[in-house]
């Protein structure tokens, strides 16, 4: 079994998607669960986990209304205010609704220091007796304050997004291996080995490239928490779904059949709760 940990949905609209600029206009059309489980289909994807791309709970509702209609979704990351003093009253109508395994916040889009708010910290300590996964979207400069904030919340399960969005494009490895080393000594967190293409010049990439950012994934959080996702549709803008999982076979085949098996799909079923 393989399991897509990270990809996304959309109907597409520019006050949206703003992000979507001319060099991404492969994105501007809507993206859906038919065209998703063609491309599984064709990888040899077995179920995938939707993660939020907009920050309303409009979005949370639309991708667990998705789920409940197509199978092959195990599990959906939403998104919810966090931080409001209303959080848990909010979640009530959402707990119910099994799909749900984990929030997201676009945390890379924040000031810094945005991780060590008394706020967001407080609902974070809430998720926990939600039976719910937080997922780290955060760019390499962020990592140093992931690690104080992942230190509050011992018993929370933790997912990094993107191996924390290195900066591949620069072939800069320090300090992200140095503080992905750090942040891995905290058994309650994984990471996926996703959106790298996309980190790097994503017009012109190679192998090459990307090849001393899955070493350091590899060696710092090892098989046993690392989980395989595509990002699609993003990933479009430089790589086909097919050729990305590949691409990630290649990589891990070198590890045993219970070592690919834990990244393939085991570290995500554990990770999310996912029922498969």
């Amino acid at each position: 079994m393989c399991i897509d940990s990270h990809h996304h949905f959309w109907k597409f609209s520019n006050a949206e998607f703003g992000w979507i600029d001319d060099s991404m206009a492969v994105l501007r059309r809507d993206h859906l669960p038919a065209e998703l489980a063609q491309e599984m289909a064709k990888a040899g994807v077995d179920g995938a986990v939707s993660v939020q791309a907009r920050q309303t709970l409009e979005e949370t509702r639309w991708l667990l209304d998705l789920a409940d209609s197509h199978d092959f979704i195990k599990a959906v990351t939403g998104w919810a205010p966090i931080a409001s003093p209303d959080f848990e009253k909010i979640m009530e109508p959402f707990l119910s609704r099994r799909k749900l395994r984990g929030l997201r916040h676009v945390v890379q889009d924040e000031a810094p220091g945005f991780l060590d708010g008394s706020d967001f910290n407080r609902g974070i300590g809430r998720l926990k007796a939600m039976n719910l996964t937080y997922d780290m979207l955060i760019l390499e400069r962020q990592l140093e304050e992931a690690i104080r904030f992942v230190d509050r919340h011992p018993d929370q399960t933790f997912v990094v997004d993107h191996i924390a969005k290195p900066r591949i494009k620069d072939g800069i490895i320090k300090p992200w291996r140095r503080h992905m080393a750090e942040l891995a000594k905290r058994p309650n967190v994984y990471c996926k080995l996703s959106g790298m293409v996309t980190e790097a010049d994503y017009s012109n990439w190679t192998e090459e490239q990307l090849k001393p950012y899955f070493d350091g994934a590899l060696q710092t959080f090892g098989p046993g928490r690392l989980m395989l996702g595509s990002d699609w549709p993003v990933c479009r803008v430089g790589i086909t779904y097919q050729r990305w999982f590949e691409i990630l076979g290649a990589v891990i085949s070198r590890f045993s059949p219970d070592e690919r098996a834990a990244m393939e799909s085991r570290n995500a079923v554990t990770a999310y709760g996912l029922d498969v």
